[in-house]
């Protein structure tokens, strides 16, 4: 059992900036995220795309974001359980809630955020007959360990920073790497498109363009794709991984099945005061969350974040009184034994 202060559902910008709040407050967090790595959308599906609305930064790339939430966070030691999804929630005599993910692992805490953009994220999935079948069996539609494919047959399918940036990275472990697009342009970095040319000039990515994957063959696992380019016969491309990015579909998930009130597939909160649902001691902020007046910028996700940790020091430490300290006053203590403070000023007569 992880036992926490607040259990945040979600690494996301909002659940990140949640935990250095929270680290003002001296409350510890763990986070659960069905991602492999924290920063949610910003990194799974545009990490190298500008931000231009973060405060103090006139341009930011997406992923650089992630990175700075994550340097900001790290001196309160979150904990992370990723690459899970948050499943079943049960509420405890003591008040405390308890998660459970699709893998069995449980936490407990007495406050629950729920900071899960605009929910789990399930991928699209090309529409092939018997690709469930070769699902873990060949078919990933993310890459969590890039080892595994080391000396294998890989087959990419997509035409994103995804796909291209896998594809790049790919070359140097895989036997072979083959990336496929229904079209001839691709929609992603500049850097990324430039690269993928010049390791297909070098040989070591095969491109196929126009095409499209029509059928998957394989005896218990895939042994082979096959390549379908317009007014041509197809072709079949052997392969031990077939890996199709085509980006990721949000989706409330389990947490739809919590009890929580839900209105077009957000979750209900109290803006007046602190972002809480209808059920005491369980918060939604950021993107997942509405109420009248909502906007789904990365900003107001930070800002309810905020308003949640003051409701959730009380609910943590009842009775007792908090008196709000600017940074630049009483300095940042981590939980790690780091200090940051503003210099003291200088006591100094002048002559």
């Amino acid at each position: 059992m992880i036992t926490t202060d607040i259990l945040i559902i979600g690494a996301g910008p909002t659940g990140l900036f949640t935990v250095f709040e929270a680290g003002l407050l001296k409350l510890k967090c763990h986070l659960i995220d069905a991602l492999p790595q924290q920063g949610g959308q910003c990194t799974e599906l545009y990490p190298k795309k500008p931000i231009y609305d973060i405060p103090a930064y006139p341009e930011i790339l997406a992923g650089d974001l992630t990175d700075k939430l994550m340097e900001q966070c790290k001196q309160f030691e979150p904990g992370f359980t990723l690459g899970e999804r948050a499943e079943t929630i049960e509420k405890q005599d003591d008040g405390s809630f308890i998660v459970t993910t699709n893998k069995g692992t449980k936490h407990q805490a007495p406050v629950v955020a729920i900071a899960g953009g605009l929910g789990s994220f399930e991928p699209r999935k090309p529409l092939l007959d018997n690709i469930t079948e070769f699902e873990d069996k060949g078919v990933e539609y993310m890459i969590k360990e890039p080892e595994m494919y080391r000396g294998k047959k890989v087959v990419i399918a997509g035409g994103g920073d995804s796909a291209l940036d896998w594809s790049i990275f790919l070359s140097d472990i895989a036997e072979s790497v083959t990336l496929i697009h229904r079209r001839n342009e691709f929609r992603g970095h500049l850097d990324s498109v430039e690269k993928v040319q010049e390791l297909k000039n070098l040989g070591k990515i095969n491109l196929i363009t126009p095409a499209e994957i029509t059928a998957i063959n394989g005896n218990g696992k895939v042994e082979s794709v096959e390549v379908t380019k317009k007014d041509e016969e197809p072709i079949l491309v052997e392969t031990d991984h077939f890996i199709p990015l085509f980006g990721l579909s949000p989706k409330l998930g389990p947490i739809a099945n919590w009890g929580l009130e839900i209105e077009k597939n957000a979750i209900k909160v109290d803006n007046a005061l602190d972002y809480q649902t209808n059920i005491p001691g369980i918060f939604a902020i950021g993107d997942v969350n509405t109420y009248p007046g909502k906007l789904k910028l990365i900003l107001c996700g930070f800002h309810e974040a905020t308003l949640m940790c003051q409701s959730a020091y009380q609910i943590i430490n009842p009775g007792k009184r908090y008196v709000l300290k600017y940074t630049t006053v009483a300095g940042v203590n981590g939980f790690d034994g780091t200090r940051k403070e503003a210099p003291k000023a200088v006591v100094k007569a002048i002559d």
